[in-house]
């Protein structure tokens, strides 16, 4: 199955090697002149830095920092992560910094034109590696947590606005409304609750003081 992600993840690294293009440097094209994804010269350089930025900028306005932060994780310790390079510590290191300054943007900018913008400027700056021999070292956990205490993100809501589809991001499954409040109500997801909101039975993410741990 694909994650729900993958559209996001898609829409925005194909958001980001176009800006890419039109304001800083030209991209490699396939014969029929669209930008080749898989071109030379993609990684471990500005691009690949502003690549990472940008798209763990996007998935935290879209699902919040810490949920952008598990699948960047994700991504660079898992094998078959499209970006990842799990043999050269300097590049991993490399996309670790920069996913983490493209969420420190996605935090406090609305708008994904903004933080494109926003990106662009960190790259004048110097805030991104764009060098696996770029001596800085990023200093966050650089494990996958092997266990979430609160694991759900919501990935679809009603015209009202009421959450109705769900994602588990440990287990990696697409559930209904109606799936995980039956699943709270037997046990299998201690950090949370179900009220009646408006006469719906509705998950709703116990409170422990910390906003990023809310379903959205």
């Amino acid at each position: 199955m694909i994650d729900p992600f993958h559209k996001l993840k898609d829409e925005a690294c194909k958001a980001a090697y176009e800006y890419f293009d039109l304001h800083i440097r030209k991209l490699p094209r396939r014969a029929d002149g669209q930008i080749n994804p898989f071109g030379p010269g993609l990684d471990d350089n500005d691009v690949d830095a502003f690549r990472h930025a940008y798209v763990s900028g996007v998935f935290t306005q879209e699902y919040g920092e810490k949920v952008a932060n598990y699948l960047g994780l994700t991504n660079e310790y898992w094998p078959g992560g499209q970006y990842s390079n799990s043999v050269s510590p300097g590049s991993r290191n490399m996309d670790l910094w920069n996913n983490k300054v493209g969420r420190r943007y996605g935090k406090k900018i609305r708008g994904r034109k903004a933080l494109l913008k926003a990106i662009h400027n960190a790259l004048k700056k110097g805030e991104l590696i764009l060098s696996p021999n770029d001596p800085r070292e990023f200093t966050g956990s650089r494990k996958v947590p092997s266990k979430l205490s609160k694991p759900i993100v919501a990935i679809s809501k009603s015209k009202s606005g009421r959450n109705e589809v769900f994602y588990d991001i440990e287990k990696q499954v697409v559930l209904t409304r109606e799936d995980l409040v039956a699943k709270i109500e037997i046990g299998l997801y201690p950090g949370y609750s179900v009220k009646i909101i408006r006469g719906i039975e509705t998950p709703v993410s116990k409170r422990d003081g910390r906003i990023t741990n809310n379903i959205g």
